[in-house]
């Protein structure tokens, strides 16, 4: 397929990923979503999970986001992420030590809100975890 598709993937701090691409598949809300060239144009959130950018018909990069919004037309897909990270670059070790880390706080924590912060950082490390380990297409 001669055709590609501009792929943005954008936190609100910089551009993370700019490229032309075969297929993008992302992580929706109601189930994964393949975004191909000619797309019908929709703008839909995503959930925390992997986003996968295809090329020849096999990933080539798989991207851990902590959820976020997909805008998605015949020529482009934009998501805008909080957080993004390359599944490459996710330390399995680092993660579990964190996690642990956070769990103590929590043990802690004093506030609801303090509680419910903790919990949230807790749950993305556990999905960089399960993203890591979650097999390719």
């Amino acid at each position: 397929m001669a055709e590609k598709v501009a792929f943005d993937l954008v936190s609100p701090e910089k551009l993370l990923l700019s490229e032309e691409v075969e297929m993008v598949v992302l992580p929706g809300v109601e189930g994964d979503i393949g975004v191909l060239p000619g797309h019908a144009p929709v703008i839909t959130q995503i959930r925390m999970g992997t986003i996968c950018v295809f090329e020849n018909g096999q990933v080539v990069k798989r991207l851990f986001v902590d959820g976020g919004f997909a805008e998605v037309m015949p020529e482009r897909c934009t998501v805008l992420a909080e957080q993004a990270t390359s599944l490459e670059d996710i330390e399995t070790s680092a993660v579990e030590q964190h996690i642990k880390d956070l769990r103590d706080e929590l043990s802690l924590a004093d506030s609801a809100h303090e509680r419910a912060a903790l919990e949230t950082a807790i749950a993305v490390e556990n999905g960089k975890l399960e993203a890591v380990n979650h097999p390719v297409y």
